[in-house]
This record gives C-alpha cells, structure tokens and sequence, in this order.
C-alpha cells in the first residue's frame, strides 16, 4: 500500500500513530513492511491456506463475536443433504464435471431452496464461457423455492448447518499446515492470529486491506471471499474501522466498473443479457428478481427500465419492451483475453483501445502483439505513443521474425488524449467515493477528452446512418445523443445529470433511487449513482473541509449508494439498535424520533425498527427483518458460506495456482478445477505437479509495482524525474539465490518461461527471502512490469512471462504467481532467443496438453481442455 498507494497509505501512518497494530502479509519486503509492527512473508498464491489458518483458529478457540455472527450471518442455515465437501472428494466440492470444469450447484443450495436460473441460464455443465458477473451482476444469486425463508438452527449444532460445514471445512487449516504450504513459522502466523481476533468484538475493530494483484490468481475470488468470512466471524463487516479495502490501480478503477469497461455487467452491476436466455426484459428482470428474494436487488426492474430509458428516451416504450432488445448479448466469452485470441484466428477486424496498453501490460504480451498485428483497423487513445501503438514497429517479435512491419497488415489510428487536469468531470475512488475536478488547464493541439472523441463518434455514425431503413441500425439512430454541448466539448456535468436521473413526468432530477420506476417514467443512467444531483446540486463537487463537519465527512464529494460511508452500517448496531459499543457507535435506532440516525447515512430503511419482522409472503425490500443488515443480500445476511453465484465452490479451498513446484499438500485436487484455461500453441503453459518435469522451472515468480512508475509506464517513462528515478528494469533475488545461480547485484541476468526470456538487472537483496515450503527450500524472484519499448527510459516486457489461466468467475489473469527460471548474463536475442526457449519447452515436455488437465482427481482426472485449431485469416 506504501509503494503503489502511498496517498492513502497516510491514513494508516496515522492510525499507527494513534495506536493501531499494522500487519503486512507480502512475499516482498517492502516501504509497507518498513512502516508496520509485523512483517509476515508468504509464498505467493498460497493465501487461501493462510486466512484458512485465520478461520480454523477462529472456530477451534471460539473467538469469533458470536452474537453478530447469530444474528447477521448465515450461520445457522441449513444445506441440502446432497452437499458434498472437498473433504469428501479429496478437494472437489458434489457436482463436478470434469468434462466442461464446471459444477452443477443444485446441491449447494439451503435445505428446501432451489438452483437460481443464474439471470436466465444454467450455472452448472456446459458453461465455461460464462462467468459469475455474466449470471448475476453484483445482486448474487436470487433465492427460488417453496420455503419463504431457509431453513435454520439457531443452536448450531445441525451437522449441516454452515456453522458446521465451516467448522469440518477448515479442519485441517492447522498453524503446522499453513507452515507446510506457504513458508510461515507457526509462532509468527499464531501471532497473527492473536492480534486480529484481540482487536476485534465489541469494542475494537480490524481492517483488512488488499491490493488489486490479489485478485489476479484463478482462485482471486476467493482471497477476497476468505478475508470477508474472517470479517464476518471476528464482526468487523459494517462497522467503523472495519470493513475489506480494495486498494484499486487507478484514481477511478471503481468508477469504470460502476460504470462498467466490463464486457458482462451493465452500469451498477446489472447483468448483461444473454443471448440465448433473455428472449425479453420480462424473463431477464425475473432471472435477477428471485420469487423468494429479499433486499434491494428485487427492484430490478426498476433499475434497468429507467437505465433503457435513459439510452432511448422516447423510443423506449412499453410496446418496443423499453428497446431491451437494442442490449447486446452475450455468447460467451468475451473478455480481453478471449478477444486478443480471437484476433489471432481473425475472428477479430478492428478494435479500439483506451486507457490500457496490452502490449505492455496485459499477461501474454506476445499474445496481445500478435492478435494486435492481425487487425485491419486499431484505434489508440492515449497521451502519449504507447507500446500498444508502436507494436508494429518495435515489438520484441520484430527481432525474432515474427512481425514485419512491411507485411504488419494492422493500420494504427493514434489520438492524442486530454489528461485528467485537461478535462472536467468526475472520479470514483475505492470508498466509493465520487469527486468532482474541474479543468485546470485546455488540452493543446489535437488532445481530446473521452467524451469529445465518443460524443462525436457517435454523433457522425448517427449521420452516416440516417437514412438507413435496415432494422439493425435502429438501436444507433434511436439512441438518445443530446448532451450540452459547449464549444464542441460535451459537458460532463450534463452527462453527470443524466447519469443521477430524471422523473419524466416533471423533469426534475431524482433524490434516490427509491424513487426509481419500472413503468418508464423515469431515467437513470446508473441506479447506485442516483442522488448524485440531488437537490438539483452537483453533490459530488462538495468541498467542505473536515474540521468544518462531523467524522464522516458527508459534506465532502459523494459516496454511492445515497451518500452512505460504511456499506451495510447496520450492522455497527445490535439486533436491538444499540451501538455494541459506545466507542464504537455508528448508526443506531432513535426510539423517540422512530428512526435510524447516527453518524452517516443509514444504509437501511429510515423508519423500519429493530424489531420489525415481515409478513411471510413479502418479497424484496419489504421482506427484510429489523435485523437483515444486509440490504443487498438475497436473504439479508452476510455469507460465511454461498449456496450459489461462484462458480468454484461454496467455501474458498486452498489449491496451487497454475504454475506451481509444489503439489497441493491438502488434497489431490491441485489447482482450482474451474480455472479457466486456453490449450493453445501461442500460450503455453510451464508443467506444474502432478506434471512431470516442473522442476524445469523451479522458482517463484511474482510481479508488483513501483512508486515511481505507474502501470505499463505509458504516464511516467515519458518524464524526466521519475524516469532518473527508475531508469532500469530490475529483478529482485535472495543472497542465497544468487549464490545458487551465479548472479551478481547490478549485473545482468534473465529470466525464462515458456513463453520467453527477459533481461534485468540484479538487485540481490534481503527483501526477498527464501521459505522452507514442504521441508524444502524455495526461492521467490520479483520484478517490476513497468518497462517497454517506448519513452526515456526502456527495458523487457515481464508480462511477457507470463501465461494466460484465468480465475472463473471474473475471467482476470494469474499474474502475481508463475514458476520460472533464472540466469546469469543477458538473454538471446533475435531467432536464437526462439531456439533457446525450445530448449527449455523440449526439457519441460510441454505440448498444448500441458496444465489444461485441471482435474486431477475423480473420474474425469486428466481431461484435456485444449481449444480446436483455428485458421488465421
């Protein structure tokens, strides 16, 4: 947090200064390390075994805050009879399909609950090409069946209770175990233990903070899953100083997921509609909206009907089904992995390119080049000459042979951007929290915002189009392109306008998204952000100092939903309303006003008490109990175990990532059996246990950031400072690593995988130590993926390391642990490069099998997913 997020990371230098314990869990001794009390190492993509250690500890010393858990969890719920655990099937959960690496979750689900139709399709065999965001946004799953409510046993002693499914599930989580599997002596991983469960209950709370490569493993997911099971237990979810803290890459990642980048979700989490499974907006608002269903997420309909109408204003009637048909659908995978393949087979003809730089900083950089020199068309936005623009002519394969720029087909359009100083509107950062900036200066010459270039685009298609009578070009020619527009330059604070929502019977701008309607007669581009103009006033450009307002600052920007701080405050209050705590009061229940009050916004019915309980067949906000904090949840409970919505499994299993030395210690099931993997020639994969010949590549590659650069580079390689601040790449080594291969600190040397070989210098440094890993010794490297071909400062690609496995559920990479091996001296170049690198595949064995057999027990053990051969255009 320190070295990628160091204006955020004050927050903590404070905290510590107040008093508060600081935990650092990384394989990389780093400024954070340097600033906290405890510094624990790790081997990389062994978290999983870890926090499962946290739980086991939790549950085995009863040190769980067992009032929250009783009554905000799903604890005592019960599972159908059918569950079976990966205690049972040696690391598989019931269900599996080998042949598709996918599971059928009907017997997951509570006692007396049905399979949800996942928006619209089956969840189970056959659908590799989908993920979870794909089935159900960010509402998870409806409940479907007969019962109003699952069935419970409050004394949590029912051997299929979760409570106790927990309980068996992380047994074998033991402090010895955690040692075994990720490098961590018992003594400090208990003293961990010791310091997160002391500091939480009643009276304390702890925060968990991760940064984003945490999510980039096949199981990444599940990190976030485990870490929020802890929370839960320990009653840190909800209240002040608690809570899970995504340290996003960027100033607005959680703005462009709000308002998605995102091929599979709609703005503010709706699901996109499947091609197959959505003939209708009724079948689609019925596949989010289950018949059992409590909470917010039953008011679907409103949500996407005012989102229709707001994309095609008047067309957008009850007779054209609100154009729900002008929606794209999904077919299946269409990530940026999927699609980067897609070019290679020339699937793919044109694609435009904003704000990332594949070539550079995507996993498989070979593989991202390729598919970019097979387009007819790449457009680039960006402020400077990206190596995702330049690939053509400076691309690692030009020196190989395997681009020539003459014959390159790919005709590159380049269009400078404005920068943020360069442009007004608005960033969303991880607290959700929406500020507005101003412009501070013009963009020179040909510099364009975002919305310049769209606005305008769209505005010319709409014209080239006008006169067509071809169905297919009405959803472009009805879309609603009426945005201000001031010297050419849309306004973003119209586009902000539209995006809050308006009540079309008065043409007054929403408060809330209470006030949203499924009949069309409102609009609202994004329903979370609805009461961002409240009032009719840019609440988002709010500038009211701290020590003007109360702790929680509510008068400073605003936070989605509602302006609430604290998501699912509720529960900082008892069953009863009460604070459990007066140190730690939050929200509570006002008996004389009939309110909740506190701190921040509520985030919970105003005037519904404690002690309201619902009428058996009330659905949606409405079947919510005076102690369901969790508004969003099909149940209103925080789940320690999901009965549905991941697609690998019920409770997070430690399993090795996909390139690994080891063999998976807990079960014969060795990595996770859903990942998603691509059996091709072009990306190939190092053999990892029970594979013959991993000991090819016998090290731990992970790859993180560097303060003084940002991302791929494209922002900072191009200045002066931060380019003498940073001027090489570098890998980092243990002492004894280098004593073991020869390397010298500040000499040369490379590294190798499958996929290629890069050159770095050495920094042999005690930042990287060694860890006794199943009574053996092993040895992790670090790099920095910053470098490129392009600006002051240029170096390899280490993307280009790595493969392409994804995680199943939100099809992101693993790209914080591969395995590898290291050299003395600089790498091969040109052809001789190609050679070398066969030599390594032909020592590994490799072909397109190698690490597509994902299950590796069960009756479908060594099932191959390897993609059918394509022919490139």
């Amino acid at each position: 947090m320190a070295e990628a997020h160091p204006v955020g990371f004050q927050w903590v230098i404070e905290a510590k200064a107040r008093g508060a314990k600081v935990i650092h869990v990384d394989p990389r001794f780093t400024r954070t390390s340097a600033h906290a009390d405890l510094y624990v190492p790790i081997r990389a993509g062994s978290d999983i075994a870890f926090l499962g250690g946290v739980v086991n500890y939790i549950l085995s010393n009863e040190r769980d805050f067992r009032e929250y858990v009783l009554a905000y969890t799903n604890a005592s719920f019960i599972v159908s009879e059918g569950f079976e655990d990966t205690e049972d099937l040696d690391g598989l959960f019931s269900g599996y399909h080998a042949d598709t690496a996918t599971y059928d979750q009907s017997t997951w689900q509570y006692e007396g609950m049905s399979e949800p139709p996942a928006a619209g399709h089956p969840i189970g065999q056959g659908t590799t090409e989908h993920t979870t965001g794909d089935h159900f946004g960010a509402g998870g799953p409806a409940l479907h069946g007969e019962a109003p409510h699952p069935s419970s046993d409050p004394t949590l002693q029912h051997p299929r209770s979760v409570w106790q499914i927990l309980k068996r599930h992380y047994s074998r989580y033991t402090p010895e175990m955690v040692e075994a599997i990720c490098g961590i002596p018992q003594e400090l991983f208990l003293e961990v233990c010791e310091a997160w469960t002391g500091n939480s209950g009643r009276e304390r709370t702890t925060e968990m903070v991760y940064s984003v490569g945490w999510t980039q493993h096949t199981v990444g997911v599940q990190y976030i899953r485990t870490a929020a099971i802890i929370q839960l237990l320990l009653g840190n979810i909800g209240r002040p100083g608690g809570g899970i803290m995504a340290m996003r890459g960027h100033a607005s990642i959680q703005g462009s997921t709000d308002i998605p980048t995102l091929f599979n979700l709609l703005p503010s989490y709706l699901p996109m509609p499947n091609a197959s499974a959505h003939p209708d907006l009724t079948t689609y608002i019925e596949s989010i909206a289950g018949k059992a269903q409590k909470g917010f997420w039953h008011n679907a309909g409103a949500y996407i009907v005012s989102l229709l109408k707001e994309y095609w204003g008047d067309a957008a009637t009850p007779d054209s089904d609100f154009c729900f048909g002008y929606l794209p659908r999904l077919t299946g995978d269409h990530g940026t992995y999927r699609t980067a393949m897609d070019m290679i087979d020339g699937k793919v003809y044109g694609y435009f390119l904003l704000g990332q730089n594949p070539a550079v900083g995507s996993a498989n950089g070979r593989l991202q080049r390729l598919g970019m020199a097979n387009l007819d068309w790449l457009v680039v936005r960006d402020l400077t000459m990206i190596e995702s623009a330049t690939f053509w002519q400076n691309a690692p394969e030009i020196e190989t042979g395997e681009i020539v720029p003459e014959q390159c087909r790919t005709e590159v359009f380049f269009f400078p951007a404005a920068s943020h100083v360069e442009k007004e509107g608005t960033f969303t950062q991880t607290q959700r929290l929406l500020q507005w900036r101003d412009k501070a200066v013009e963009p020179k010459g040909d510099q364009r915002s975002d919305l310049w270039f769209f606005y305008h685009l769209g505005k010319r298609l709409k014209e080239r189009l006008s006169a067509s009578a071809d169905e297919r070009d009405r959803p472009v020619l009805d879309l609603a392109w009426d945005y201000e527009v001031r010297n050419g330059e849309p306004s973003a604070e119209d586009v902000l306008r539209r995006i809050n929502g308006y009540d079309l019977t008065t043409g007054k701008l929403l408060d809330s998204y209470l006030q949203l309607k499924a009949d069309g007669s409102t609009s609202c581009g994004s329903w979370i952000y609805c009461g961002v103009f409240a009032g009719g006033v840019n609440q988002a450009a709010r500038r009211k100092p701290w020590h003007k307002q109360g702790p929680t600052a509510l008068e400073w920007g605003w936070a989605w939903p509602l302006n609430r701080r604290i998501l699912y405050n509720r529960a900082s209050a008892d069953p009863a309303g009460r604070p459990w705590s007066d140190r730690k009061a939050y929200v509570w229940w006002d008996e004389g006003k009939g309110e909740w009050t506190g701190l921040d916004v509520p985030d919970y019915e105003k005037t519904k008490p404690p002690g309201y309980e619902p009428s058996p067949d009330a659905v949606g906000p409405a079947a919510l109990r005076g102690d369901d904090p969790f508004i969003m949840q099909a149940d209103g409970k925080g789940w320690l175990y999901a009965p549905s919505g991941l697609l690998d499994g019920p409770l997070p299993t430690h399993y090795e990532p996909h390139e690994s030395p080891f063999r998976n210690a807990l079960y014969g099931q060795q990595g996770n059996p859903t990942r998603k993997v691509y059996g091709r020639a072009d990306n190939p994969s190092n053999p990892a246990p029970p594979e013959e010949h991993a000991d090819v590549f016998p090290y731990v590659l992970t790859t993180a950031r560097l303060t003084e650069h940002h991302t791929a580079g494209g922002m900072s390689r191009v200045l002066p400072y931060l380019a003498e601040l940073q001027p090489e790449l570098f890998v980092e080594v243990s002492p004894e690593l280098a004593a073991e291969r020869g390397l010298e600190h500040l000499g040369w040397a490379h590294v190798i995988t499958s996929r290629t070989a890069i050159e770095a210098r050495v920094i042999v440094t005690d930042r990287m130590r060694p860890l006794r890993v199943q009574n053996r010794l092993v040895h992790q490297i670090w790099l920095p993926y910053h470098w490129g071909a392009q600006g002051l400062v240029t170096g390899d690609v280490v993307n280009d390391l790595l493969g392409v496995s994804l995680d199943p559920n939100v099809f992101i990479q693993e790209s914080k642990v591969t395995t590898c091996d290291v050299r003395p001296g600089r790498r091969p170049r040109g052809p001789a490069l190609l050679d070398y690198l066969d030599g390594y595949r032909r020592r590994a064995g490799l072909t397109v099998e190698t690490g597509t057999r994902v299950a590796t027990v069960g009756e479908g053990a060594g099932v191959a997913h390897v993609e059918k051969a394509e022919d490139s255009r």
